[in-house]
Parts: C-alpha cells; structure tokens; sequence
C-alpha cells in the first residue's frame, strides 16, 4: 500500500512567523495533533502537541511570546507519496515519531500519521498475508518499496 492512500490531503499549516499561541489555535480549532511551518512557501517543520506542552512547561513566557521557529522540529523528516506505507513506518521508527509529512518535490501534499496507519491496520495485515502467500504485487518496485 503506498503512502498517497493513507495519508490525510488536509494539512493544517502556519507560516515560519507565527507564535506558539498561533500554532497552538490552529491544532485546537481544526482539531489536530500538529501542524506544518511553512517559510518561503515550504514546509520547514512541525509543532507538535506534545512541543506545545513541552514549551509551555519549560519557560514562564505566554505563548504569544514564543516564535514557532523556536519550537519546531527541524530538519523536517518527510516521505514521497509513491513510498509504501512500510517505508514509512520504518521511517517514524527510526526517527522515533508519529506524524510524517507528505511532500512531492518541495511540495506539501498531505501528512501521514501513526492513527491512519493504525486505523488501516486490517487492510496493511490482508495485504502483508497475500505478500506471503505470493500473491502480492509483481512490480520489483513494490517489493523494495520504491
């Protein structure tokens, strides 16, 4: 299953100028775990819920008063569209996180996360057996999950 299938279209994303304060309006008001910062009209990281907490334990400043650019995870670690959703698992292993932007050349396309991964666990498992089984897909670029 390649990762284009999974991933969410709708990012919600926040210009390299915002504050946390931004940021963090932006994930409760759309009902999200993160969002993507954008600088010069590309993606240049993430906040996450879990910086906000981190932020807002560990300085006395109100969020308005925190630039995201302090904040946010960089380099941002992404994954092409065409990579198999088993690419990208092995991906947030190794970086040891849960949300994955979705980029086509500098383009933002869409993010995927641990929960989508999670929630189509049923269709990656019938898909994993019929591999098994040999009748998995014959293109070697699947196999490689290129």
């Amino acid at each position: 299953m390649r990762v284009k299938e999974l991933m969410s279209r709708d990012v919600v994303t926040v210009p390299a100028g915002a504050t946390m304060k931004g940021a963090a309006g932006q994930m409760l008001h759309n009902d999200v775990g993160c969002v993507i910062v954008i600088n010069d009209g590309t993606p240049a990281g993430i906040v996450t819920e879990m910086d906000a907490l981190r932020v807002g334990y560990a300085t006395n400043r109100p969020f308005e008063q925190v630039p995201v650019r302090k904040v946010m995870s960089r380099p941002l670690v992404t994954i092409e569209p065409r990579k198999t959703v088993q690419v990208a698992i092995g991906r947030m292993r190794q970086k040891g996180i849960k949300k994955l932007p979705v980029v086509s050349g500098f383009d933002l396309v869409g993010i995927l996360t641990m929960t989508d991964i999670i929630m189509n666990h049923g269709e990656l498992l019938n898909e994993a057996r019929s591999l098994e089984t040999g009748h998995g897909p014959r293109d070697p670029d699947e196999w490689r999950g290129g």
